[in-house]
């Protein structure tokens, strides 16, 4: 296994990866950085990409690869704190997630995208103008909602079908409940989606969350 760290933005390197080949990048890595980064890589068979940053630092590099049909490169996870993926993922953060990003080991697991192309790999979520979403919403064949409610969040899952959405906010005393399946469908007048902390520029009357065809190899 040849380790390269992708430092995105000001992120501090653990001493453990302190001695690896660094390739610096934005903050959220452009198409530049990563097809830099896959440059780096390139002829090397066991090359492993340790993606040090943000949830949207690795959704960005994650959907480069996917696009670029290289989802047979490793990816390892530093964050530097506590994030919705590294709690996904179980990782830890720091100097514990770095130990990871060595010894671990590269396993499948689904890869979540939405109809724009691009990775989700912590959380997403859709919400309304003035903190109501209205509309109707599907996870494969099962209704999540049909009229208005606060919003919808979806994550990752390490295991198929793929993917679990629920209607934020809580309902009584208990939070809705988890769907588990292949694909969100949700339609609407008007929706913003957010995905791992990045918002979109406009809204979306049409969003759909779902399990891409090849899976993608996280180091865990």
């Amino acid at each position: 296994m040849t380790p390269f760290v992708l430092q995105c933005g000001q992120t501090l390197v653990p001493i453990a990866l302190s001695s690896l080949a660094l390739i610096t990048a934005s903050v959220v890595p452009t198409r530049s950085d990563c097809d830099a980064a896959l440059s780096e890589i390139d002829g090397i068979a066991d090359a492993r990409i340790v993606v040090l940053g943000t949830d949207a630092a690795l959704a960005a590099v994650l959907t480069r690869l996917m696009r670029k049909d290289r989802l047979d490169v490793e990816l390892a996870y530093v964050p530097e704190t506590a994030s919705e993926a590294s709690h996904l993922y179980r990782i830890g953060t720091g100097s514990r997630a770095a130990k990871v990003a060595l010894s671990g080991t590269a396993t499948p697991v689904p890869l979540i995208r939405d109809d724009l192309g691009t990775a989700v790999v912590g959380r997403a979520t859709l919400t309304g103008p003035s903190g109501v979403l209205t509309g109707e919403a599907y996870v494969d064949d099962t209704r999540l909602f049909s009229g208005s409610v606060p919003g919808v969040e979806v994550t990752p899952t390490l295991e198929m079908p793929g993917l679990r959405a629920r209607v934020q906010g809580r309902r009584g005393l208990f939070r809705a409940r988890w769907v588990s399946g292949r694909a969100m469908q949700l339609g609407t007048p008007a929706a913003r989606l957010t995905k791992d902390g990045v918002a979109s520029t406009r809204d979306a009357v049409r969003s759909t969350i779902y399990r891409h065809h090849e899976q993608w190899l996280l180091v865990r």
